[in-house]
């Protein structure tokens, strides 16, 4: 208790040190790379490069399957099959995807996959709360047992029985990329003694190579057709959608005025819209050891952050800021990629929509993205309070919305990796939609050159993304089937 206590205490004192610091990071806030926006600013439309950038992509040498062959269920499951699935919602994504194969290499059934609490976002959401739990069922129903809950003999394998001591059922040592092997020699056994085996921590626990095609393939349709959003998240998904195509003005006459998309002459031209995903939050920004322009006050209050959350084990790096940058290894700052898409030729009447949890530095942060993009909006813009205050404060839900329309805008841009960034380049790949992947490593050397001219830059940054739009890339060895579906999830056009 003494040491809990002990511990309570540093972390209020060192929390105590760092809010002064808060204010500090943010105070006058001005554009790092001013040279360059100011040209930004006085930018003009492209005239046939702009259009270039909104062209759909051209036909690729895969597609998208229409369905995949079904297999037969076992005439008797050997037990049951519980995971815990940590980390965020695209995270938890891909581990359903990977439970669901881990599932039919076992001839187990499953147990609607439970949704850790985010540690971050506190968010208690579960399976149900997000997907649609009957279409699941019934779209997996020729190929897995599946099973809402677990019968009453079994009510006791609990996530709290599986906290409170070390279980014979409960597999902690699953490691990550593991075989089909290794889980028939290590989990099958516990299925066959106990009649369920529960397998915590679940995320990346299953290899993308010397799988069977068909294992392959039912991991594609977990993930392209088995999952779909509960109706509450794709209602308010298509608002926004629709209020972002159809909105002649602001976004406080687009709440009202949407609806009449049929009827008012205006509206018969639906506008293009572009989603930035902005993955740039305290954790990156402190995890990157980078410099971001915020002066000692801000780099004060990283390391802080670094000793507070992570103890010691994330230290300053061994490499200097121009290093980082030069190797691409910078999450990109709100400016810098309001910079990537002034170049690239969005204008300043490009709708934008801005698909973030929380980004470090708020308001002052983002302030030059929004001089850059004038109609940039948000989940909080375009809805009134009462359209978001059920699901306000759960972050899973929100980051649901954002995934929906992110799939249905022209265009996807991530400012940095990260697990949305890889299940929204896969799953755009699959509908042959246009995504931007920012070359990092470019865009740091470009960043870090003082007397480049708006010109010379946006040639640049033209030429470096000309191949990474969305252009189909094979996935390779030890890559994600997720990120790169073709060839193993999708067919020969």
């Amino acid at each position: 208790m003494k040491l809990c206590a002990g511990l309570v205490v540093l972390i209020i004192s060192l929390a105590g040190l760092l809010c002064p610091l808060v204010h500090a990071e943010f105070t006058g806030m001005k554009p790092r790379y001013m040279r360059l926006f100011k040209s930004a600013l006085e930018r003009e439309t492209l005239g046939e490069k702009q259009s270039e950038i909104w062209s759909p992509l051209s036909n690729q040498p895969w597609k998208r399957c229409m369905s995949y062959p079904g297999s037969s269920l076992p005439e008797k499951s050997e037990g049951y099959l519980q995971v815990f699935l940590d980390g965020g919602l695209n995270q938890q994504r891909m581990g359903i995807c990977d439970a669901v194969a881990v599932a039919k290499i076992l001839n187990a059934t499953l147990v609607i996959p439970y949704l850790e609490v985010n540690p971050v976002w506190q968010d208690s959401s579960s399976f149900e709360d997000i997907f649609d739990v009957e279409h699941f069922i019934n779209v997996l129903k020729d190929d897995i047992s599946i099973v809402r809950e677990l019968p009453d003999e079994f009510s006791w394998s609990t996530r709290e029985y599986y906290a409170t001591a070390i279980r014979p059922t409960r597999i902690k040592t699953a490691p990550v990329h593991a075989s089909v092997n290794w889980y028939q020699e290590n989990v099958l056994p516990v299925i066959q003694s106990y009649g369920i085996a529960a397998i915590s921590p679940f995320s990346h626990r299953l290899t993308f190579d010397n799988l069977p095609m068909e294992i392959q393939r039912l991991r594609c349709k977990v993930n392209f057709q088995a999952l779909t959003f509960v109706p509450h998240i794709t209602s308010l998904g298509e608002v926004l959608v629709n209020r972002l195509r159809y909105n002649s003005g602001n976004s406080a006459t687009a709440k009202t005025n949407y609806i009449h998309k049929v009827t008012d002459p205006s509206y018969k031209q639906p506008a293009k819209f572009v989603v930035l995903h902005l993955r740039f939050d305290k954790d990156m920004a402190a995890h990157s050891a980078c410099d971001f322009g915020g002066g000692k006050a801000e780099k004060l209050a990283l390391a802080k952050y670094r000793q507070v959350i992570w103890q010691g084990r994330v230290l300053n790096s061994q490499f200097t800021d121009e290093e980082l940058r030069s190797q691409g290894r910078c999450p990109l700052t709100p400016e810098e990629t309001g910079l990537l898409l002034a170049a690239l030729g969005f204008d300043n009447n490009t709708r934008l929509y801005l698909a973030s949890h929380k980004v470090y530095g708020g308001e002052a942060r983002i302030a030059a993205l929004k001089e850059l993009f004038p109609l940039m909006e948000d989940k909080k813009s375009l809805t009134s309070p009462d359209e978001l205050f059920e699901i306000k404060r759960k972050a899973s839900v929100l980051a649901a919305v954002d995934y929906y329309v992110s799939m249905h805008s022209d265009i996807f841009v991530s400012a940095s990796p990260g697990n949305m960034h890889n299940a929204l380049m896969g799953h755009r790949t699959y509908e042959n939609m246009k995504t931007i992947k920012p070359n990092m490593a470019l865009l740091g050397q470009l960043f870090l050159n003082k007397t480049v001219t708006w010109s010379d830059f946006q040639a640049a940054v033209m030429e470096g993304h000309s191949d990474r739009q969305g252009q189909m890339r094979l996935r390779k060895p030890k890559k994600s089937i997720y990120t790169y579906p073709a060839p193993d999830c999708m067919c020969s056009a």
